[in-house]
């Protein structure tokens, strides 16, 4: 198991809106938000501008938020089920 000082951000580029854009996010929750992705038959840059114009302060903690939530809300599926 990595233990809290293995996390480290990474830049990430992405298109949003036709603009190149720089987001710094842990590699665990890009895993993550990837999947998600995948799991939507989306591409990581679609997902990203949905939540982009969503969102409410950083694009960063968006991701971070939106990857939390996607956790929870299966983690309280697999309990009714």
């Amino acid at each position: 198991s990595r233990g809290l000082g293995d996390v480290y951000k990474r830049q990430r580029s992405v298109t949003l809106s036709g603009h190149p854009t720089s987001i710094s996010v842990e590699k665990e929750f890009w895993d993550v938000l990837k999947s998600i992705a995948r799991e939507r038959q989306q591409t990581i840059s679609s997902l990203i501008s949905h939540l982009d114009r969503e969102r409410e302060g950083n694009l960063s903690s968006a991701i971070r938020l939106f990857v939390l939530r996607e956790i929870q809300e299966k983690k309280e599926n697999s309990f009714r089920n």
